[in-house]
């Protein structure tokens, strides 16, 4: 693909993305909805992977006069895009302001004292794009020894700003900026909610809240030198909790019409991109992995997995869709929430990684408490941390619910599976009981066990990708056969083998015991409309008929268990033969 633009994958610097040659998908039609609806601080809630940190980059390059670390042409890098349209706009606003851009990504650490160090190392790196401060004479020699104590550090390079000074960091350093500039200050704070999680996990949740809460308070509130603010997060943490006392505060979450388009891929971009790539013909396959958000009443597409797939389209490493988001976080929230799950909340899942919807009281404004106080507030954080979305524009105070595309589904299954291993593992005394009935022919300790962890469990009607061309019975048999071979997999030295093949075809399952000489055979059939009865004698049947017994008995197997094992919903009946 010769003089095509580079893919732009883990590119988040908008300058280096309009000079580098990236294909960039047009979002500085933001700037122009931003400033026409002027908010003192705007907070936007997206989930990862949605262009938050790229659009923030934009903002800068866009606002900022400059610095003396790193200068540019503002009208340049943003020639040829929508806003460069908006002449009027573009003189008023581009390239006129001081700028305060950080992340708060890293601002994290195993206790609150390594968090405050990397806090400073945040504050300090962006103050030290400033050092034309040293020598302005539009401020004070006070201010200008606070500006020294910003940007200080010791022999190892460790900024050694105190703890009342971190606090004040913000605002000191945007008092400055409009002493020098005799312009307001704009604050970007991207992953603003960072921090708070990682403290939230790590124990020191209550210091962190309260350093954030003087931090945001001191830099927003009643600050004549700031302009404006916008920040970015996954959640929306309560005014309650860090925002107290700004009334110009404005909130965009996935709910809000406004800005919807601004975050993500919509489909005519989508589109679009396919087509400049060649990649027309992927169209559906990527609408089916990596579409289904609904940020107001947009259909959004995730822009990291589009953006990746076309990169590995175009080098030929890959031939199908694949899971990029889920490499990019650990997705615990799944497994926190499974784990503390109750058999509704359990039956609410299944629901849902079957492709139905669900409705839930969705909370905008959440605390990290939240999620102990009430289980039902994980719904909430599921929602807004991408891993559901709504069906459609929302009525009443219920939201419907779904699983937004093959990607997450495939996530929620992966973590299904674990959180059910993991269960199960708990307690090996009845594992181990369990299959050694297998063994001992006690078709009734089989049937009570595996019931048993059946009603545990969430059923997946269709896990994987290979079973395309596959019946919905065959769908639904495959499903009792993962968890099946899960819990068979934990006994030491069973060689158990899936659809193997043997005599005049391949068995569901076969097991060898070798320091038992004994093998089992076992099918599975889905009992429809509960026939158990007809179901076991069908796949006892199939195992005679096909002798699925020969390669164990060939391998040196004098003990040959036969199983038919039939199932319909959170029951089983077993047979033996």
């Amino acid at each position: 693909m010769e003089g095509k633009a580079k893919l732009p994958m883990g590119i988040e610097n908008f300058m280096e993305m309009r000079t580098g040659g990236f294909y960039y998908v047009d979002k500085t039609g933001l700037i122009k909805t931003l400033l026409e609806n002027p908010g003192k601080v705007n907070l936007f809630t997206r989930p990862r992977r949605f262009g938050k940190t790229l659009n923030m980059s934009m903002l800068r390059y866009f606002f900022e006069a400059g610095s003396d670390i790193q200068p540019f042409d503002n009208a340049t890098i943003f020639d040829g895009l929508e806003i460069s349209g908006e002449k009027e706009l573009c003189e008023e606003y581009m390239g006129k302001f001081p700028i305060i851009s950080i992340t708060l990504k890293g601002a994290t650490g195993e206790n609150f004292e390594e968090a405050k160090v990397m806090l400073r190392r945040i504050m300090g790196r962006e103050a030290m794009r400033f050092r034309f401060l040293l020598e302005s004479d539009r401020i004070d020699d006070t201010e200008r020894s606070q500006y020294e104590a910003l940007i200080g550090t010791d022999k190892t390079g460790t900024f050694t700003m105190s703890d009342d000074l971190l606090k004040d960091s913000l605002l000191m350093l945007s008092q400055f900026l409009q002493k020098h500039y005799g312009q307001g200050t704009v604050m970007l704070i991207d992953e603003y909610d960072v921090p708070l999680d990682k403290a939230y996990r790590a124990g020191y949740y209550d210091s962190m809240v309260e350093l954030i809460r003087v931090l945001f308070g001191s830099a927003f509130k009643t600050n004549d030198s700031l302009k404006f603010a916008v920040l970015t997060g996954c959640l929306r943490i309560s005014r309650e909790s860090i925002f107290t006392g700004l009334n110009n505060f404005k909130v965009y979450t996935v709910k809000d019409v406004r800005y919807n388009e601004y975050f993500g891929f919509t489909d005519a971009e989508v589109r679009q991109m396919l087509e400049y790539y060649g990649f027309s013909d992927q169209y559906g396959a990527v609408r089916e992995w990596y579409d289904g958000y609904l940020f107001g009443s947009l259909g959004i597409y995730c822009p990291w997995d589009v953006v990746n797939y076309c990169g590995d389209l175009r080098d030929g490493s890959v031939t199908k869709p694949q899971n990029y988001w889920v490499n990019t976080s650990s997705n615990d929230i799944i497994r926190r929430f499974l784990s503390r799950a109750k058999t509704a909340d359990r039956n609410d899942i299944e629901q849902l990684v079957n492709g139905n919807s669900i409705k839930k009281t969705i909370r905008q404004e959440l605390t990290y408490r939240d999620l102990d106080s009430n289980p039902d507030n994980l719904w909430s954080i599921l929602f807004t941390t991408g891993y559901l979305t709504q069906r459609s524009a929302q009525t009443g105070e219920l939201t419907e619910l779904v699983i937004p595309n093959r990607e997450i589904r495939w996530i929620f299954i992966r973590q299904i599976r674990e959180w059910f291993r993991w269960e199960t593992e708990k307690n090996m005394e009845n594992l181990e009981g369990f299959c050694r009935a297998f063994l001992e022919n006690d078709t009734a300790a089989i049937e009570e066990g595996f019931n048993a962890y059946l009603k545990k469990t969430i059923s997946i009607r269709d896990t994987i990708a290979g079973l395309a061309g596959k019946t919905k019975k065959e769908m639904k048999e495959n499903f009792y056969h993962g968890i099946l071979l899960g819990l068979f997999g934990n006994m030491d030295g069973w060689d158990v083998q899936s659809n193997a093949e043997s005599g005049d075809g391949y068995s569901d399952i076969s097991i060898e015991i070798e320091d038992q000489e004994t093998g089992i055979v076992i099918e599975l059939k889905y009992a429809e409309n509960a026939s158990f009865d007809t179901a076991c004698r069908e796949a006892m049947k199939q195992i005679n008929d096909r002798n699925y017994g020969e390669k164990l008995v060939d391998d040196g197997m004098t003990t040959i268990r036969k199983y038919g094992i039939a199932c319909y919903k959170r029951r089983c009946k077993v047979i033996s033969g």
